[in-house]
């Protein structure tokens, strides 16, 4: 079974476990923002409840041990900036973020990303780690491409976004890939 780090430190953020006090903040940082949730696979929420209702998956997530979901703040004012998870399936980790509008283009995305892909190097049950995005989505694909992700390719009508239509997009695959030590 993993076991994840309820805090992660980077140099400027603190990754942080959920906590059901974040509702108001996520919903204004994110969640309620068209803009920042067009290539996520939920519509923008409309008020605390639906915020508060995710709160509580992500903390049912942590109990049963299948995902683990780390608020994004600024380490030093404690601003939270966004969220990122990590979905385990056998010995792999499928990863997820969302960082609020006003904290673009600061490298924050990344800076997680890099962060969880370190704690997965150390796991010795996670041996690949991996993330898509739809092929417009050309900032998401900045962020994997320097947090050091490989994209292995296109997965066709892969996922439905369901801001930007009905019908599957294509994504792109992103993969961190842990190396065997011996040639076995």
């Amino acid at each position: 079974m993993i076991h994840a780090p309820e805090t992660i430190l980077t140099p400027r953020l603190l990754l942080r476990k959920p906590v059901h006090g974040d509702a108001q903040e996520v919903f204004q940082t994110y969640a309620h923002d068209p803009e920042v949730t067009r290539h996520l696979t939920w519509k923008p929420d409309e008020d605390l409840t639906d915020v508060g209702a995710f709160i509580d998956r992500t903390l049912n997530g942590w109990e049963k041990g299948t995902v683990f979901t780390w608020a994004i703040t600024l380490k030093e004012s404690g601003q939270l900036v966004g969220m990122i998870d990590a979905r385990i399936d056998a010995y792999m980790l499928n990863l997820g973020y969302v960082i609020g509008k006003e904290h673009w283009n600061n490298g924050y995305a990344t800076e997680a990303l890099r962060a969880l892909l370190g704690w997965a190097d150390g796991e010795d049950d996670i041996y690949r780690v991996w993330a898509v995005c739809a092929v417009e989505n050309t900032a998401s694909v900045r962020v994997m491409e320097k947090a050091g992700m490989i994209r292995e390719g296109t997965l066709h009508r892969w996922m439905v976004f369901p801001n930007i239509g009905g019908t599957p997009q294509d994504c792109y695959c992103y993969a961190h890939v842990k190396q065997e030590e011996n040639n076995r």
